[in-house]
């Protein structure tokens, strides 16, 4: 009876939880995002053509690699015309994030995250762009600061050899940091995204993560907020 009772006592304890909206896999580190993120593996992204109730839905699922912009465009010739693309992908390489999105914006396709799925990083810019755009309820559009720092062990090898290379680095970084902002910059106007997400938000976060309990590195942002910062458009 004693054992009924605590069983019952546990269950009522988890459903105030989900009631209340608490969840248990929430990221510590990252507390706006779950834990894990189903964004997919880190092999280059496969693109898969698949039927999906009335829709030919293209899956695009993997890391933003070297290779992704040719072979985005062979799987588009040889599938021909899709209604949609689906991202589930941990991001990868950003400016040929920025090269798809703009591909895609020319062929006028739209985009979506579904439910359960992740896009972060590079693939945000595959997604946005999309000419009409979509995040569902429980799909996570997931944002970070870009760096050119998260390397820590090769910035402290240079350091170790001396003020000359430390500061040849630092030159390094802060170049490659001004032209890909300026480029992220360019990207959103061209797509139609308030660059409010990159001051307010993207810019915001941890570049590197730091101990203690401000150690936040990326952003899951919520229904409200993909749609201020326009993220997803009005009309689907």
């Amino acid at each position: 009876m004693i054992m009924r009772q605590r069983s019952l006592a546990f269950l009522s304890a988890v459903a105030l939880l989900w009631s209340t909206g608490v969840s248990a896999a929430n990221d510590p580190k990252n507390p706006t995002c779950p834990q894990p993120l189903n964004w997919g593996d880190a092999k280059p992204m496969r693109l898969t053509v698949q039927q999906r109730d009335d829709k030919k839905v293209l899956l695009a699922e993997g890391m933003v690699d070297d290779g992704l912009l040719q072979r985005f465009t062979d799987t588009l010739e040889k599938e021909g015309p899709v209604d949609e693309i689906w991202f589930r992908s941990p991001g990868g390489n950003a400016r040929i994030g920025n090269q798809v999105g703009m591909l895609i914006r020319k062929l006028g396709i739209p985009t979506r995250i579904p439910s359960g799925w992740a896009c972060f990083s590079a693939c945000n810019f595959l997604f946005m762009g999309g000419f009409a755009r979509s995040v569902d309820p429980g799909g996570l559009f997931v944002v970070h600061m870009f760096t050119h720092t998260g390397n820590r062990s090769a910035i402290e090898a240079e350091v170790m050899q001396g003020t000359d290379n430390t500061v040849g680095l630092i030159g390094e970084i802060e170049q490659e940091s001004a032209l890909l902002a300026s480029e992220d910059n360019d990207f959103l106007i061209r797509m139609g995204i308030s660059r409010k997400l990159l001051t307010d938000v993207m810019y915001q976060q941890k570049a590197v993560a730091e101990s203690g309990s401000d150690a936040s590195t990326r952003r899951c942002l919520t229904q409200d907020e993909v749609r201020r910062y326009n993220v997803v458009t009005k009309v689907y």
